[in-house]
């Protein structure tokens, strides 16, 4: 999985373009971020249009059954097709107490906000969920960049390919924390190299009175990735995208070398990176495969090579093919 490195300062990245969306996300304006989960279809429950026709069937032979990405997809189309909100996810053909028996939890939480799943259908999206790509480490965890370690969702193990097995995060939490936790022990027995970071300088920065500036680039960036690196995409979306990301990074440097640091303009900084790292990965990519499907390329190849993006001397959008047709960055 680790390639040979250059020597160059940073972490190599790779399959960022892999994000998983999860299906039947409850589409309510106070229900927040509250994910459906897949048991519900592994139980019977149907997907189904407004109307109450279901649609999985003419997508693939396993219907509510099909993989994450496959269910994801076909409600995305048909949405789009219907210029509609949302699709419905329907269990209201079982018994009352088999639901509530059942699925405790999801009851509750939709009959507090006035639905009730043993008569009426529960109105669902897809949802952004998880990246099965990451920071590039080894069997302990470590990174390119000395004493620095990674596990867990940011990192890039080979435990999830182009798409995500659910219990892998559980496996990626468990194994590879005790992994590096063992490494980092022994690291500490025989290592007293410690440098001491200097204080934060402020004295040349003033407090922001434009935090609006914040929240407007936070608003844009979710809507702009939604749009153009959503469940479909096109090389001309991922061109879009990747403008428009340039343009944030010069206003968030910009607010960064004048103003005082804030946790949202941190967070913002960072999202910003990784959108920018999704979309490389995303154009890299000449085929569909799992997670990432392109109008494009809509073929999947015949090999299954990782998208790697390598940290260069190079400038931010100076990026240079490899021999493994990963790229430097």
């Amino acid at each position: 999985m680790v390639l040979p490195w250059h020597g160059e300062p940073g972490c190599r990245v790779a399959n960022m373009e892999f994000n998983q969306f999860h299906p039947t996300c409850l589409f309510h304006p106070d229900a927040g971020t509250f994910l459906l989960t897949e048991a519900l279809r592994g139980e019977g429950a149907k997907l189904r249009r407004p109307d109450g026709s279901r649609f999985m069937p003419t997508f693939d032979k396993r219907a509510e059954l099909a993989p994450r990405d496959i269910v994801a997809r076909a409600i995305d189309f048909e949405m789009k097709r219907l210029g509609v909100d949302c699709m419905y996810l329907d269990i209201s053909h079982k018994s009352s107490d088999f639901i509530q028996q059942h699925f405790p939890t999801i009851y509750q939480r939709t009959k507090a906000l006035g639905i009730d799943i043993t008569k009426q259908p529960m109105p669902i999206v897809p949802a952004a969920h998880y990246t099965c790509g990451g920071v590039m480490i080894d069997q302990h965890g470590r990174t390119d960049v000395h004493q620095l370690y990674t596990i867990g969702e940011m990192s890039y193990t080979g435990l999830h390919g182009a798409n995500r097995l659910a219990s892998n995060s559980l496996l990626e939490c468990l194994v590879y924390a005790r992994a590096a936790a063992l490494e980092i022990s022994d690291s500490l027995e025989h290592n007293n190299d410690f440098r001491t970071l200097p204080l934060w300088d402020e004295s040349r920065v003033t407090d922001s009175d434009e935090e609006v500036v914040i929240q407007h680039n936070w608003h844009e960036l979710r809507l702009f990735m939604w749009d153009f690196v959503g469940i479909v995409r096109t090389t001309k979306r991922l061109e879009r995208a990747l403008h428009r990301v340039e343009l944030l990074q010069q206003e968030i440097e910009d607010y960064y070398r004048n103003f005082k640091v804030s946790n949202n303009l941190l967070e913002l900084r960072n999202l910003v990176q990784v959108a920018e790292l999704i979309i490389h990965c995303a154009l890299e990519r000449k085929e569909s495969r799992g997670l990432h499907y392109t109008l494009d390329y809509p073929d999947m190849l015949q090999e299954a090579k990782p998208t790697i993006l390598y940290p260069s001397k190079n400038s931010r959008n100076n990026l240079v093919p490899n021999r493994d047709n990963s790229i430097e960055k």
